[in-house]
């Protein structure tokens, strides 16, 4: 049996996975999850095979209950089924750990097939995301991206920490919200496995990022 944890925050849409996958004698869906919280939860206490993921989710995001969920339980395997397919959240996504990619546009034959071969061993994307992670593996500034299990903007705001802003200042720089920065500074210090600003500065540096103030 594959055991299957669901992750989706819109309840038709959770009922309408779960009924699929319960159609199939080899899967048995352990669990439903609303929010990425109740995701990792859920992920210790039913030892899934895979973990079917949104992206968009109340609480901690998708992508950092992915990871979280890959740090802990490194056998599991996510497969990431989102509206989401701007470049930044694909590459976060496969940076957290999932194993595959697809749109909820995705036929249900699609999901069942990905779900097969995800429990299986294989890396499975949709043609919009297998593309975007086929150019950003080409580039050679993604080869040597410092600090690769962070986002885009979590790099960002990683350099800005180490360059000596606080979280207002940062805020300021980047017009954002300064519970938005304050969220950020969270999962960084989850991904680094960290648990103050000096140690993160620390991990920064060792990765050139924040060498000297930005201005």
């Amino acid at each position: 049996m594959i055991r299957v944890l669901v992750v989706e925050d819109h309840p038709v849409f959770a009922e309408g996975l779960v009924a699929l996958l319960d159609e199939l004698p080899e899967v048995d869906v352990v669990g439903v999850a609303g929010t990425g919280e109740a995701a990792v939860e859920l992920a210790a206490e039913t030892a899934p095979e895979v973990v079917l993921m949104d992206l968009h989710l109340p609480g901690i995001s998708g992508v950092e209950a992915t990871s979280r969920i890959v740090a802990r339980h490194p056998g599991v395997a996510v497969l990431a089924l989102t509206m989401l397919s701007d470049d930044e959240t694909v590459m976060a996504a496969i940076r957290a750990g999932a194993r595959g990619y697809l749109l909820k546009e995705s036929t249900g034959e699609d999901i069942v097939r990905s779900v097969r071969a995800v429990a299986a061993g294989q890396v499975v994307f949709g043609a919009s995301a297998g593309s975007r992670v086929l150019a950003a593996l080409a580039a050679p500034s993604a080869r040597a991206r410092p600090l690769p299990e962070l986002t885009d903007r979590e790099a960002e705001i990683l350099g800005l920490v180490a360059a000596g802003l606080n979280n207002r200042a940062i805020a300021e720089r980047l017009v954002l919200s300064e519970k938005t920065v304050r969220n950020h500074v969270s999962n960084i210090f989850a991904k680094l496995s960290v648990t103050d600003r000096s140690a993160a500065v620390a991990r920064a540096r060792d990765a050139g990022l924040g060498a000297r103030r930005p201005w």
